[in-house]
């Protein structure tokens, strides 16, 4: 018989403000248990610049109208905008026996093995989380971690407008060079990316099933 650690639930969630979606991550670690099954939630966000707990605000070189959000995640300052796949993972990683260094290290791989699908030779950087095609920053990750459970997740680049990350120094990193699968990839089909990167997640991280939901109303989270 399958445990709830075996289980996890997949949403997706469509096109959302961050606000909302911020909020219910939050209740969701809040209001857990050790019977809540995991949930990886799938999504695209309005144009928003995040900065994480210890972010500076040298980092923001330029001022626009996309709302800059002081949020509770690892990192300094990056950009969601439409046509950038954003997975967020609630996950216990208590319960799984997972360290923080091993979870990062398996999001990665999964990033890597998406992008090796499409033939792009892609890799992580131990001195600054992500994943780089020739130095140049595809995805970005930053997580939270509140009893023994993260929250937040990754960020992959998929077919978006790059130009709001020329307002900042991305991650922290002066002149880091953004680039999106969309410049490898002729007509990048979004969904079936989804489809990849949950694929390997959920191999990567040892769940037995997956349960996919579809709801992009913030309201139904629970």
């Amino acid at each position: 018989m399958l445990s709830p650690s075996d289980t996890v639930i997949i949403k997706n969630l469509g096109l959302q403000d961050y606000l909302p979606v911020w909020s219910a991550m939050q209740d969701f670690t809040i209001q857990r248990n050790t019977n809540s099954c995991d949930e990886i939630w799938l999504l695209e966000h309005h144009s928003v610049f995040t900065m994480g707990r210890n972010g500076k605000s040298e980092h923001i070189l330029e001022t626009s109208d996309i709302p800059i959000i002081n949020i509770d995640r690892g990192g300094q300052i990056t950009y969601h905008g439409p046509g950038q796949l954003v997975v967020y993972l609630m996950l216990d990683i208590k319960r799984r026996h997972l360290g923080v260094r091993h979870l990062i290290t398996l999001i990665e791989q999964s990033i890597i093995d998406t992008l090796k699908d499409y033939q792009l030779n892609a890799y992580a950087k131990k001195e600054a989380p992500g994943v780089y095609i020739n130095d140049a920053k595809i995805a970005a990750l930053g997580l939270r971690i509140k009893k023994g459970c993260t929250f937040h997740g990754l960020s992959l680049n998929i077919a978006m407008d790059l130009a709001p990350f020329r307002k900042i120094n991305p991650c922290g990193y002066k002149d880091l060079q953004i680039v999106q699968l969309s410049d490898y990839i002729y007509d990048i089909n979004l969904s079936q990316v989804q489809q990849k990167m949950t694929s390997y997640l959920v191999k990567n991280i040892g769940y037995a099933r997956m349960n996919v939901k579809h709801d992009n109303n913030t309201k139904k989270f629970y």
